[in-house]
């Protein structure tokens, strides 16, 4: 089965849209990478300020090779030029013991 890697990232409410902006510029590139299955990033909808971004891919090693990839890189250099959009992330790694699709 996959694996699952959540990115809890911790956004002040006057950066969210900043942050939403910053991935939809990278947009498409992690969908290229052998294994990927699924990205969502989602937005609270309550009085959190925690992003998830959602990620799931067919094996560990595939996350590895995307976190280590020109792509991965590319796509977090305006973390590395402009600073950082949160004050906090941590990653999150899951196993997909079970699952039901539509």
């Amino acid at each position: 089965m996959s694996v699952v890697k959540v990115n809890a990232i911790t956004v002040p409410p006057e950066r969210a849209d900043e942050l939403v902006a910053r991935f939809a510029a990278r947009a498409g590139e992690v969908a290229k990478m052998p294994g990927f299955e699924a990205f969502e990033l989602l937005a609270p909808s309550d009085d959190r300020n925690v992003f998830l971004v959602y990620t799931r891919w067919a094996s560990e090693d595939d996350f590895r090779a995307w976190v280590e990839s020109p792509a991965f890189a590319r796509g977090h250099r305006a973390h590395a030029t402009e600073g950082p959009v949160s004050t906090e992330s941590e990653l999150w790694s899951f196993d997909v013991v079970q699952a039901e699709r539509v």
